[in-house]
């Protein structure tokens, strides 16, 4: 009875993970399609594999809209973990009056949706020359992910005992020293997971790239727009820029698994 359990167990989780791999499956088959083949309703399954598309969206640039993502991306989650890491520390680890009341101000900045604020964004960037530019995704994307720094970790560093900082100090340990060689190496994999989430969010966000940039600063998603035109969608070109866009996530994804599920793993999820 406990075999035939494990197997279906086993044989249950096999199914989980191919109906969420089946999106990426599908995205990379309809890629390799002459347009008119991916057009078709129902889709068809028998078709001459191509690789154009790959070769086209190549040569027309979409290296450069990666490479704006990544900058966007990783400057930003920067950003994110300079100011919210140290704040995270404090609020966690040391008695800060009305702390709760702080991280709820936080956490409800994520409450107003983003049509709410795109206007005053746009009115306060365009006085500051800063539309189509790298520099205003990277301000606004440290700005969306602070919440997510902040909360999650915090979660990870009240999670170490406060007598380990305490012990630190006798031993005459600076609170930089503290901070530095004893918090950070304990909350190592939190800090991963957080990395990862922050640059994946920034990596993957449509709509103030989409509002605060024309044509210089363009992003991978904002470009795949281009393939939705009057005279209809390109399914196929579509498909093929989106593995560009997605693999660069899988590979980070797969080789910072391991501390990606340690570090949720640790307390993330936690109030």
């Amino acid at each position: 009875m406990k075999k035939l359990m494990k197997s279906l167990v086993t044989l249950i989780t096999y199914v989980m993970a191919f109906i969420y791999f089946f999106p990426i499956l599908w995205l990379f088959i309809t890629s390799l399609k002459q347009e008119k083949d991916a057009a078709i309703i129902p889709p068809s399954f028998i078709f001459s594999p191509t690789f154009e598309h790959f070769h086209e969206i190549w040569n027309n640039g979409v290296a450069y809209y990666m490479l704006n993502s990544a900058i966007v991306a990783i400057a930003s989650t920067f950003i994110a973990l300079l100011l919210g890491v140290p704040a995270a520390y404090a609020l966690a680890l040391y008695r800060i009056k009305r702390s709760n009341d702080i991280l709820f101000w936080f956490i409800s900045t994520k409450f107003m949706p983003v049509a709410g604020v795109i206007i005053p964004l746009y009115l306060l960037f365009k006085s500051l020359n800063l539309l189509d530019t790298l520099s205003v995704l990277i301000l606004v994307y440290a700005a969306m992910n602070m919440p997510l720094v902040l909360w999650m970790m915090r979660s990870f560093f009240k999670d170490i005992p406060y007598e380990l900082i305490e012990a630190s100090q006798v031993d005459g340990a600076t609170g930089l020293n503290t901070f530095f060689k004893i918090t950070l190496p304990l909350v190592k994999s939190g800090l991963i997971s957080t990395i990862l989430l922050s640059m994946v969010f920034a990596w993957n966000e449509f709509f103030f790239a989409l509002s605060l940039t024309y044509t210089s600063a363009k992003t991978m998603p904002v470009y795949m727009t281009a393939f939705m035109t009057q005279e209809g969608l390109f399914w196929a070109k579509m498909s093929a820029a989106s593995v560009f866009a997605i693999v660069p996530v899988l590979i980070l994804g797969w080789f910072s698994q391991k501390q990606l599920v340690r570090g949720l793993t640790m307390g993330a999820v936690k109030g």
